[in-house]
């Protein structure tokens, strides 16, 4: 696909995956010369694509110092985790009524594979196989604007969820929700479908504000 992108769109989706996935780091800063450097393109592209990440909010520019990796803030997960919840749940209220068997056979599938990957998958891998499971809930609730919507709010998330799947004393706990979200689904039963993800995304919401918060308590003030 990438040959056909003009290559501004192909910086731009390099750079985005590298901060998505954490080797950009937050507070990098972003050289537009090394970064022309290592991948082998003029600081044209390079710095359209700085200003595209600028406008997902995942670069900030700071006057005198450039372009930086954004950190996770506080307010910007309350902000993501909230609409988050809000759409998840009525994906899994709308797929509880419209899942049909081959979507539920592979809803099964993708939950083991979701645990499979936690025994033995790297953090990536696991954020891969959880996208998965929940893709298939989306699709299943059959309606393509709310598709739409997750679709582009999966890409805002991936950040935030390989942070929270690198918190192992959870994995007991993630297993347990993505069963009971699965049963509820292959039940039919909307209002305890979304009731389980409500709890799902709820409780990822905690652990993630207080990892932030810790975060935030051992940085040196300035």
């Amino acid at each position: 696909m990438n040959q056909y992108l003009p290559l501004r769109d192909v910086v731009f989706r390099t750079l985005r995956e590298a901060i998505l996935q954490g080797e950009l780091k937050p507070g990098e800063r972003l050289m537009e010369i090394q970064l022309a450097n290592r991948l082998g393109v003029s600081r044209t592209p390079i710095r359209e694509a700085i200003r595209m990440l600028e406008l997902e909010g995942l670069v900030i520019m700071i006057p005198r110092k450039g372009a930086i990796v954004a950190e996770i803030t506080e307010k910007n997960l309350i902000d993501v985790l909230e609409v988050r919840r809000v759409l998840e749940q009525l994906a899994a209220e709308l797929a509880a009524e419209r899942i049909n068997d081959e979507s539920i056979a592979a809803l099964e599938k993708a939950a083991s594979e979701f645990e499979r990957k936690l025994k033995n998958g790297s953090v990536n891998e696991i954020a891969r196989a959880d996208e998965a499971f929940h893709y298939i809930i989306h699709e299943s609730a059959g309606n393509q604007k709310l598709l739409l919507l997750l679709k582009n709010f999966r890409e805002q998330m991936y950040r935030y969820r390989v942070e929270y799947l690198k918190q192992k004393d959870q994995y007991d706990k993630l297993i347990e929700e993505h069963r009971m979200i699965y049963q509820k689904i292959a039940e039919h039963d909307q209002q305890g479908a979304a009731k389980a993800m409500f709890t799902h995304i709820d409780r990822q919401q905690q652990i993630m504000l207080a990892t932030v918060r810790r975060g935030h308590a051992g940085t040196p003030k300035a």
